[in-house]
């Protein structure tokens, strides 16, 4: 079974699943043996973990690449970041394309203009309702296997308020979406109505520090949503600590103070999977 199938066997078990972000193969093998069912490929995380922000600096490219990395080393499936496409309607058509090709489950495209910001910045915008369907059917029909899913992000409720957003989420699911996407919503109460007055699987971005308030699992679960991703709360656990031993070692010349905080040696090997290799080089050794 393909990860495409796998992810919309999950959907059509009515049980929400929460998507923790991931940035490369490390990260996403730790979500994968933290136990989730799907991993959330955040295009900004990726781009952080370059050293630039989210502002849609990356080439389609690189993102391919990373995601062609994090996918060859996890079973589970991968909800990929495509950003807006990276262009028009036929550059999202070939950015779906090498998207499946790297081996992704679903991705997500938004109808910011390009280059896009992150969602939770300010001073947004967005292209046209026709534009953005446009590209939606292009993705579509780009697509080889029937059960990739394909996510539509709108931006609107920042720029054009909370019933243009729904408006245009419904435009997006009527185009071929089979998961809808509002991001940024800034109560509950929004949270609420956004899952009561769209159709359809939705999706919805929670992590600490954003404008959404933060709705546990099962609330979301009984509004009606269908994935949770938590974007980059790996990531900035990962800056804190790289932080802390980076200070120690700056202070002791040495990590030692902080080697309960730290995968043993052992450890990180166990994650990554060394023996595995070893005992397959053997198997093809002389």
């Amino acid at each position: 079974m393909g990860t495409a199938t796998k992810l919309r066997t999950l959907l059509a078990s009515g049980r929400i699943m929460v998507a923790p972000g991931a940035f490369d193969g490390l990260s996403a093998r730790l979500v994968e043996q933290a136990g989730f069912p799907a991993i959330y490929a955040s295009g900004g995380a990726i781009a952080r973990s370059i050293g630039v922000p989210d502002l849609g600096l990356l080439s389609m490219g690189t993102i391919v690449d990373r995601l062609a990395a994090m996918a060859d080393i996890v079973a589970v499936p991968l909800i990929a970041d495509a950003d807006t496409g990276y262009g028009n309607a036929l550059n999202a058509q070939a950015a779906a394309r090498a998207f499946e090709r790297a081996g992704v489950a679903a991705l997500h495209i938004e109808d910011q203009t390009f280059p896009k910001k992150c969602g939770h910045y300010d001073d947004k915008s967005l292209v046209p309702v026709a534009e953005m369907v446009g590209k939606l059917k292009a993705v579509r029909d780009a697509l080889h296997d029937p059960d990739f899913i394909v996510i539509a992000r709108t931006d609107a409720l920042a720029v054009e308020g909370f019933t243009a957003a729904v408006d245009r989420a419904s435009a997006y699911h009527e185009a071929g979406a089979d998961m809808l996407f509002v991001e940024a919503p800034t109560s509950e109460a929004e949270i609420a109505d956004i899952a009561k007055r769209l159709p359809g699987w939705k999706l919805i971005n929670m992590f600490e520090g954003g404008k959404s308030p933060l709705v546990s699992v099962p609330r979301l679960q009984a509004l009606g949503y269908h994935v949770v991703i938590i974007p980059s709360d790996t990531q900035r656990a990962a800056i804190k600590a790289m932080q802390r031993v980076l200070a120690a070692i700056a202070r002791d010349c040495s990590s030692t103070a902080m080697r309960d905080d730290m995968a043993s040696f052992k450890e990180r090997e166990a994650i990554i999977g060394t023996a595995t290799y070893l005992d397959r080089g053997e198997r093809y050794g002389p």
